[in-house]
């Protein structure tokens, strides 16, 4: 679950991250206030769109699963997971 949400977490502030290096290819502060000031907005924005469409992609494209569940149970003492049958 960590894993899960680190990664969405990148996706996220990838937009931040590209701008600050735009500012430095550009000879700006990146770290000035004045630069961010009028931006955040947007990047707030196209970070969302980037977990937006990561979770639709991973969404549309993930393995489904078919058949009955078993559900996680003992057998003979011993405990058996769940799976799909």
């Amino acid at each position: 679950m960590t894993r899960a949400l680190f990664s969405e977490l990148i996706l996220f502030l990838l937009p931040f991250v590209v701008f600050g290096l735009y500012l430095v290819v550009r000879r700006r502060n990146p770290l000035a206030f004045a630069a961010w000031n009028d931006k955040i907005g947007w990047l707030v924005l196209a970070g969302l769109g980037c977990v937006i469409v990561a979770l639709l992609y991973t969404g549309l494209t993930a393995e489904r699963k078919t058949g009955a569940f078993t559900p996680t149970h003992v057998e003979n003492g011993r405990v058996v997971p769940g799976q799909f049958q």
